[in-house]
Order: C-alpha cells, then sequence, then structure tokens
C-alpha cells in the first residue's frame, strides 16, 4: 500500500547570523533544501541525542581517531598483548619504552591537558577504564582487566608528574585510586 503523505506541519525558528551561515553553506554543499536539512538535523540528533550526553568523550576520540596515531583495539586483543608481555623475558625493555612514550606524550598535551581530571576522561575516551569522579582531587579508575594496571598507573604518573602535578595512587583489584595532593 502506498503511503500517505500529510500536509508538512510549518514552524518558524530564529537563528543567528552564524547559524544562518551554516545553513546556506550547507544548502550548497549538500544540494538540498532549507527544510531537508532542518529535518535531517533533527532526526540524526534524535538518532544520536544519546552520544551527545558525552560530547567531550566523543571529541576526544574524533581527534585521536582522526590524527592516524591511534587505533581501536579489542579488548581481547589488549589483554593479549599484555599477558604476552608480563611472560616474555625483555618485559623490562616494553616497561621502559612505555615510559619514553608516556614522557612524549606528556609533552606533546600539556599545552591542552592541565589538570588530572583531563587526562583521565581521555584515557576514558581511549577505553582504558571506566571513570568514576569521587570528588575534584579524587577519582576511581575501574579497570576492565587487572592486566592494564601497571600499563595505565605508569601512564598517569609520567603524565601528572611532568605538568607539575602530585599524586598519590592506590591499588585495588581491578581499580586504580589517584588523589591529586
Amino acid at each position: 500500500m502506498p503511503e500517505v503523505r500529510m500536509n508538512p506541519n510549518r514552524i518558524t525558528i530564529a537563528v543567528d547570523d552564524q547559524t544562518i551561515d551554516i545553513l546556506k553553506y550547507m544548502i550548497q554543499e549538500t544540494n538540498a533544501s532549507q527544510s531537508e536539512l532542518i529535518r535531517r538535523a533533527i532526526r540524526f540528533y534524535h538518532e544520536y541525542s544519546n552520544l551527545l550526553k558525552d560530547k567531550e568523550k566523543i571529541e576526544n576520540q574524533i581527534e585521536m581517531m582522526s590524527s592516524n596515531e591511534h587505533i581501536i583495539l579489542d579488548v581481547d586483543h589488549w589483554i593479549l598483548f599484555l599477558k604476552f608481555i608480563e611472560d616474555h623475558p625483555n618485559k623490562e625493555e616494553f616497561w621502559n619504552k612505555h615510559e619514553k612514550i608516556a614522557l612524549s606524550h606528556a609533552e606533546q598535551l600539556s599545552y591542552k591537558i592541565k589538570t588530572a581530571k583531563d587526562l583521565l576522561k581521555r584515557l576514558e575516551s581511549c577505553g582504558f577504564f571506566k571513570l568514576v569522579e569521587n570528588s575534584n582531587k579524587e577519582f576511581t579508575l575501574v579497570l576492565f582487566s587487572e592486566l592494564s594496571k601497571k600499563f595505565i598507573k605508569t601512564f598517569i604518573e609520567i603524565f601528572l608528574s611532568y605538568i607539575g602535578l602530585k599524586i598519590e595512587i592506590k591499588e585495588d583489584i581491578e581499580k586504580l585510586r589517584v588523589k591529586i595532593k
């Protein structure tokens, strides 16, 4: 049975100059009407509004993936690598290189990451742990595997030390508790 089309509902909206400029640009780029673009935007927002609740996490992921310096890795592969490292006879070489990479990241990102929370939110975006903010100076990192504890702890200690923050990290079973001093 053919779909019955209803008369469209008309609405009037007010937008600022920046929004109208964006809309005009999008009309040219997509060759769609103003009404069609507004309909698409509303449907898109409705479909993805749950993702927009954690805008910072999505922005971090987009930034990291668009630089082609990061990859998406299945957790099973991640754990496999960490298990391999722990059993490897030259594991200290890995940990030494990990420390150098952590320092390099701190040097590269210290203009952007100024607080422990900034760093922890970024690392949470990478999928290393679930971040629980207990207070503005205390955080709990719920790890997905006990094997990742040393990797994450080392990275956080080096990075935050580089940007001048003194911290204390306590280890629990599959958790790290970070306290800013």
